[in-house]
């Protein structure tokens, strides 16, 4: 049965975007140090990526991470990991005619659970990957999600999106891996339910 891991580089001060998030700065004011580790790579961080891309059977994301490229989902001919199904949970699914890749994007408007459920079944044998914030807390919310992995940046941004917002409660955590670089300390952790 596949997992549902939420990987996420987040800043020391608990932030995954800086503030002002717009399209053409995806990542707010300052947030592009978040993403160091992924454009400007040690082995270590190389090594751990390619693991992340290989385990992906399918993506789990909210309608706000399927906006912000471009503002129509402009992922291209596939999504965050490339031809890899995506499940975008939202309330308003866009007009049919204007998703730039339907055999990729499904839209669910059911909830969460329904969301996991449909990527766990595209997923296979592999791991539902959790994009963004929203959907990581909703799924942890919900007792859905099985790991969490947290590419931490050696940055205090001081303001922008949290991670860890809206949870509705307390959840104990287990440390599983500890990875190192210059760029980020890659945390991983399976949640206990």
């Amino acid at each position: 049965m596949s997992k549902v891991i939420a990987g996420i580089s987040m800043s020391l001060d608990g932030f995954v975007t800086g503030p002002n998030v717009t399209r053409e700065r995806q990542l707010g004011d300052g947030g592009e140090v978040l993403h160091r580790w992924l454009h400007e790579p040690d082995p270590r961080d190389t090594e751990l990526l390619a693991g992340m891309r290989g385990g992906a059977g399918s993506i789990l994301m909210g309608r706000r991470s399927y906006d912000l490229p471009e503002g129509d989902g402009g992922w291209g001919d596939g999504g965050p990991a490339g031809p890899a199904p995506c499940f975008v949970l939202t309330h308003n699914p866009p007009a049919p005619d204007t998703v730039r890749a339907p055999s990729v994007f499904t839209f669910v408007t059911d909830g969460v659970h329904s969301a996991v459920e449909q990527a766990k079944a595209a997923a296979g044998d592999k791991a539902v990957a959790v994009h963004g914030a929203s959907a990581a807390q909703q799924c942890l919310a919900a007792g859905l999600l099985d790991e969490i992995q947290i590419h931490l940046a050696p940055v205090l941004l001081g303001g922008g999106t949290r991670l860890f917002e809206h949870l509705g409660g307390r959840f104990l955590l287990e440390r599983t891996e500890v990875v190192g670089s210059p760029n980020a300390t890659h945390l991983r952790f399976r949640v206990i339910r």
